[in-house]
């Protein structure tokens, strides 16, 4: 009788231990993909703010004429991003056919990257 009572113990605390684990475990895993879900965004943040700062640097304030290694690099730089409405937008300012359109393009891209960028 005395055996039954211990094993009834034992087989109950192994439930109750893999019960615990088990919740724990459900725990880590949400934990995890919400770590996961900033990092992503942090390194979209860190891609966008680095195309906004080059490009505002080799474009907005440039004097010069952009040569095509920098069309190079910001072209390449707005791709990594993944993202197709500021590739739209891109292309757009890229195939502006005079200035006031490549004005209104820049303001156009600049916004959508703004809006792109998460604050959390």
């Amino acid at each position: 009788m005395r055996s039954h009572i211990f094993w009834g113990m034992v087989i109950f605390i192994l439930i109750a231990s893999n019960a615990f684990f088990g919740l724990r475990y459900l725990a880590a895993a949400k934990e995890l993909e919400s770590a996961q879900i900033v990092a992503s965004s942090q390194r979209y943040n860190e891609r966008a703010i680095n195309f906004m700062k080059m490009f505002i640097k080799r474009v907005i304030k440039s004097d010069k004429e952009v040569d095509f290694e920098t069309r190079l690099q910001l072209e390449n730089a707005v791709r990594q991003l993944n993202d197709p409405q500021i590739l739209l937008v891109w292309q757009n300012f890229v195939n502006s056919q005079n200035e006031i359109d490549a004005q209104k393009n820049v303001k156009d891209l600049l916004e959508v990257l703004v809006e792109k960028v998460y604050i959390k």
